[in-house]
């Protein structure tokens, strides 16, 4: 399912995951030479697997068990600015999906295009993982990183989840919130996958 999203400013593009939920991290470690996406996706790929999930749709879960601070996937898909967004993806508020991930300020990844295992990720309002922000070392914005690392122990065959933490530049009324439900079952689940407008 394609995501679509409304047509507004940049900064307040809708219906995506956002940056502002993500841990920041200047420089990357492999900034002189970096690895072949080739060589990262099958070192990462042996940490998880794709399945049908209990959640929602597709998720990914641990393939073995996975300590604290492990980094297992970039969040990858096309790359465009958020007025190609607005021009591509208009209207999309009111679909309760999406697989756009803000990446900064001029940049947006889109796991419609090119997406990776990381687009299954479901959303939990009690994750075991968190995306992390990883800002270019040489301070190009195009070369910044979403990664997606565990929280805590993970055991092996455990879905792994992260916040969304999606806000919408729209009225969160009853309808928007249904829309946007939650299904991550953790005692804690505030039953909508929007965080509370500021």
């Amino acid at each position: 399912m394609n995501a679509t999203l409304e047509v507004t400013p940049a900064r307040d593009l809708p219906t995506m995951r956002s940056p502002q939920a993500a841990r920041h991290r200047t420089g990357t470690l492999h900034a002189e030479n970096p690895p072949s996406p080739l060589t990262c996706y099958d070192r990462m790929s042996r940490k998880i697997v794709t399945r049908r999930s209990p959640i929602h749709g597709n998720g990914v879960f641990a393939a073995r068990k996975l300590a604290p601070g492990v980094e297992l996937i970039e969040y990858q898909g096309r790359l465009m600015t958020h007025a190609q967004a607005d021009r591509l993806y208009e209207g999309g508020v009111d679909t309760g999906h999406t697989f756009l991930f803000t990446l900064n300020e001029r940049y947006i990844i889109d796991a419609n295009v090119d997406g990776n295992e990381a687009r299954w990720l479901n959303h939990s309002c009690a994750p075991n993982c968190q995306a992390v922000w990883e800002e270019s070392a040489d301070g190009n914005p195009k070369k910044d990183r979403i990664l997606i690392e565990t929280l805590r122990e993970i055991a092996p065959g455990e879905e792994l989840t992260y916040d969304y933490g999606i806000s919408l530049p729209v009225r969160q009324t009853a309808r928007m919130k249904a829309l946007w439900a939650c299904r991550c079952g953790a005692p804690e689940c505030s039953g909508t996958m929007l965080k509370p407008k500021r």
